[in-house]
């Protein structure tokens, strides 16, 4: 059976929204940065005015124009909304030198489809004068209108009133098909696959070049694959490297850029000074699980025949949804994973300094049982009070206690 989408809305508000808006009234300059096509321009375009209008340096007459005069571009703009900067690293140096003069908030909102203070020459030229906002594909909260309050409600360990998917959608149809807009908007896989090959094509030729000099760019569509394959895994850059010809070195810089692109993260392992014997080896994860199964072609009937493979994107896809809500989350949180030497683990360790540390485990299953928190049960042993909570997330219908601080909870509270 083709995939449905998972909503025929052409447009879904973002919940990101009310951090620029706040962030324009006492800051001179807003960045939100994020993978392109995951919203950022239609988001922008929603703070484009008369006062502030709109440009975008994916337009060749305008990126020809900030190449030739940046300073002279910038001069003659009171306020406005500049889309893609990463196209040119010497408008940021113009802004710096307008904000200066003019300190007023809310005067210029920028967007960028690359981590711009990862680019040479840029990362210190608006430092205190610029808010940067991280917008991710679309969350699962934002695609059905809810709250992204599945972390709150983790930490008081209230999970009354939770709401199921809507009717005519599954799980596995939301996690396979990700949170790009465009992606969602597609009736086949076929058409799915297409435009990932599309995306990749498109940033390697283009977005990859904005971001570093690579000696070797061919090598990154089967980096990709590679990386897909492995999302979900410790990271071995040596194991990587071997599949693609490149050295450890060569590979961890590779992954730098595709880290700039918000492709891929390294999720850092958790550390405690109490306790001993820790893995110090990050974590690789795709940003987008929609965009890891298709890359490793995993189709609705591959999750019912690989249910390891389905089991790392389903992982990655929870990842992906922990991101967008801490994107929005007016708290700082530390997001990574567990595990020791004697192979206690738990999928992912949050941290927040009001409110303790939560540990989140996941299962594809339908069914539950004790033995499925035994990470989460030694490190609320080791830790004591400042565990807050302990999650299993899995595919079912109820919330279930498994002991104190415990619980099993369905996949459909993201």
């Amino acid at each position: 059976m083709p995939p449905t989408p998972v909503t025929a809305d052409a447009w879904w508000p973002r919940h990101m929204a009310d951090a620029i808006r706040t962030a324009l009234t006492d800051t001179p300059a807003v960045l939100l940065n994020g993978p392109r096509q995951s919203g950022k321009t239609t988001l922008a375009r929603q703070f484009a005015s008369a006062e502030r209008p709109y440009f975008s340096l994916d337009d060749p007459a305008v990126l020809a124009a900030v190449k030739a005069d940046a300073v002279g571009f910038v001069r003659r703009l009171d306020q406005a909304v500049l889309d893609e900067v990463q196209r040119a690293p010497e408008l940021l140096l113009a802004l710096k030198l307008s904000i200066d003069a003019d300190r007023r908030p809310g005067r210029f909102l920028l967007t960028g489809s690359a981590n711009i203070l990862a680019l040479p020459r840029v990362a210190d030229s608006l430092a205190g004068r610029m808010e940067i906002l991280t917008l991710l594909p679309l969350s699962q909260s934002e695609l059905l209108g809810r709250l992204p309050d599945f972390l709150d409600r983790a930490w008081a360990q209230d999970w009354s009133g939770l709401q199921p998917l809507p009717d005519g959608t599954t799980l596995h149809e939301r996690v396979l098909a990700g949170g790009f807009p465009e992606v969602l908007r597609r009736t086949s896989y076929a058409r799915r696959e297409a435009w990932a090959r599309a995306y990749v094509t498109a940033l390697i030729e283009r977005d990859v070049r904005d971001v570093a000099q690579l000696d070797q760019v061919g090598r990154m569509p089967r980096l990709l694959a590679v990386a897909a394959e492995l999302s979900a895994q410790m990271l071995n850059l040596t194991q990587i490297g071997g599949q693609i010809g490149l050295d450890a070195k060569t590979v961890a810089r590779y992954l730098d850029v595709l880290e700039a692109l918000y492709l891929v993260r390294r999720v850092p392992p958790w550390s405690h000074n109490r306790l001993k014997r820790l893995v110090k080896t990050p974590k690789l994860h795709f940003i987008d699980a929609g965009l890891q199964a298709m890359l490793t072609q995993l189709t609705p009937a591959g999750t019912l025949l690989a249910r390891e493979r389905f089991g790392a994107t389903l992982e990655t896809w929870v990842y992906g949804e922990l991101l967008k809500t801490i994107a929005v989350s007016q708290e700082s949180i530390f997001l990574s994973y567990f595990r020791d030497g004697a192979g206690h683990e738990v999928d992912f360790v949050l941290e927040s300094p009001q409110r303790g540390l939560l540990g989140i485990e996941v299962k594809a299953s339908a069914s539950v049982e004790s033995r499925d928190f035994q990470g989460l049960r030694w490190l609320a042993a080791h830790l004591g009070p400042a565990f807050t909570s302990g999650v299993v997330l899995y595919d079912g219908q109820q919330v279930l206690p498994f002991g104190e601080r415990l619980w099993a909870v369905p996949l459909a509270a993201l």
